[in-house]
């Protein structure tokens, strides 16, 4: 799904919530969950758009309106050493996607 498509669901409400997942590196990644599914947005060549922060996801996302969003921080010893069955669940905090200043 692409920024457009996004919109447009949002628009029509038809996404539950958006979860931003923080990386290793510095990098975020945004998923739209739709009807029980997660659905990861794309830049125009079809791959993950890669964020460079919180800011720069409120910049990308200010023109939606307003949806449930989390910010997903896996745990940091599966990223690491990729061991991806661990039992932890991952943490997840309420995000706004309009700015707090």
């Amino acid at each position: 799904m692409n920024l457009q498509q996004l919109s447009g669901f949002a628009d029509a409400g038809r996404v539950d919530e958006l979860n931003l997942v923080s990386l290793e590196g510095g990098i975020y990644v945004l998923q739209a969950l739709m009807e029980g599914k997660l659905h990861p947005l794309l830049d125009e060549q079809g791959h993950n758009l890669c964020l460079r922060s919180t800011t720069h996801a409120r910049e990308v996302l200010q023109h939606l309106p307003e949806i449930p969003c989390l910010l997903v921080q896996k745990v940091v010893h599966d990223e690491m050493c990729g061991l991806g069955n661990s039992a932890d669940a991952p943490l997840k905090l309420p995000f706004s996607i309009r700015s707090t200043w």
